[in-house]
């Protein structure tokens, strides 16, 4: 919530915290964020993010009770990135599903005849 609420950088918009990997001794967290935009945008999200780590873990300290707080360092997930490029090309390789409201099944022919 601090990324998205507290930090006032320009540079840190569109960001999503996906998850967190902590070190056994409690030392390190790598935080995997996803960022919409292109390569630009996202590299200086992440500027803006290393650049807020100081505050970030202030914050953390403040929320947990442990010996050591964490240093953060931020890395780019790319995953959801990568989901929706599979499924773009996806959509353009595979034929389209029929739809059956806009479609509906073509029906056999009755066998009685019509009234007159």
């Amino acid at each position: 919530m601090a990324i998205l609420v507290e930090l006032k950088d320009p540079r840190v918009s569109d960001v999503t915290v996906t998850y967190v990997e902590v070190s056994p001794d409690m030392r390190q967290a790598k935080v995997h964020v996803s960022i919409m935009g292109d390569e630009t945008k996202q590299q200086l999200a992440l500027r803006g993010l290393e650049s807020a780590a100081g505050f970030l873990q202030t914050k953390v300290a403040k929320r947990i009770d442990t010996r050591y707080t964490p240093r953060l360092a931020f890395v780019l997930d790319l995953g959801v990135k990568r989901s929706i490029e599979i499924s773009q090309i996806l959509q353009e390789v595979l034929p389209p599903t029929a739809d059956p409201e806009t479609n509906p099944p073509a029906t056999a022919p009755d066998d009685e005849p019509a009234p007159e």
